[in-house]
């Protein structure tokens, strides 16, 4: 006996709506990181003791290189 099947165009529509209608889940890309240059400087914001930063800029000019310097030194670097 052959098997006899329903059309519904209700749940046809539901289904051609729903594949049309629908994005795809993007997959998440990982990041790569970015490429190391020998000497580059990326800008943070870091907060340190008051005294701390006193004492730095008391010499004067080029007092981030030298906490930079001294970070660099307590990393091991």
């Amino acid at each position: 006996m052959a098997r006899r099947t329903t059309y519904d165009p209700w749940s046809q529509a539901e289904k051609a709506f729903k594949a049309a209608t629908t994005k795809p889940v993007e997959q998440p890309v990982a990041a790569a990181p970015p490429p190391a240059l020998p000497g580059a400087k990326e800008t943070v914001s870091l907060c340190i003791d008051r005294d701390v930063l006193d004492h730095f800029q008391a010499d004067g000019p080029g007092w981030q290189e030298r906490i930079n310097a001294a970070l660099r030194k307590a990393a091991g670097k």
